[in-house]
């Protein structure tokens, strides 16, 4: 007795699902940008970022969905040359490239944007600093510190002039220390934001736009 042949998916079949699949990729993107419609405020910058964000992130599943739809057609009719749907994944590929071109330039002023912010911030905390360390520079600010911690019960009573410079010493050092660390903080934290929005906002822009246009040209080939 000769065991059955498995059943087999046609390629008409596969072709279906899988231009089924793709228009389905592409139909979320499409739905996670109409989302925002409702809320759209293009003068404010909150909005914007939130767009380009949405945009960066979701077109990749668009791009796949794509390229299943090409798929798709060459399994679906390998011998046909440029065919309605394949222009239709040519135009949807170069509007998709379009729209990451327009991207990047306002990918680039939000990093710029957001580079001076934490700049200002790292130089209000370095000012801080500064001018802190220069107060502990001053043996009267010192000495009044000191005299400060005695009232506020934070030495032991009966606590002569040198006990009270020697503690006003050690609670300034620790606020500097901390400070310091704040400041360095601060400075990681800005360098990871920029960096992050370099190289996985503006670089995965570009890098999109590069793989729409080579689609659209693929589609038509």
């Amino acid at each position: 007795m000769t065991p059955s042949p498995a059943p087999t998916t046609s390629p008409g079949r596969m072709a279906v699902l899988l231009r089924w699949l793709g228009l389905t990729l592409v139909l979320l993107l499409l739905l996670q940008l109409a989302v925002l419609l409702p809320a759209a405020d293009w003068g404010d910058e909150a909005f914007q970022q939130l767009l380009l964000e949405r945009m960066v992130s979701q077109a990749p599943m668009a791009l796949v969905g794509l390229i299943l739809m090409l798929t798709a057609s060459r399994l679906d009719a390998p011998q046909s040359g440029r065919t309605p749907f394949r222009w239709l994944i040519c135009a949807l590929s170069a509007l998709l490239a379009l729209s990451m071109l327009a991207v990047v330039p306002l990918v680039v002023s939000g990093n710029q944007s957001l580079a001076e912010q934490a700049d200002q911030t790292i130089s209000e905390q370095r000012n801080r600093l500064e001018a802190a360390r220069q107060q502990s520079g001053n043996p009267e600010a010192i000495q009044m510190l000191g005299q400060q911690l005695a009232q506020a019960g934070q030495l032991p009573a009966g606590a002569g002039e040198e006990e009270q410079v020697a503690a006003a010493r050690a609670f300034v050092d620790r606020q500097l220390e901390q400070m310091e660390t704040q400041l360095e903080q601060a400075e990681r934290a800005r360098s990871l934001a920029v960096n992050q929005r370099r190289f996985g906002g503006t670089g995965t822009a570009i890098v999109l736009a590069i793989a729409f246009v080579l689609l659209a040209l693929t589609a038509v080939v």
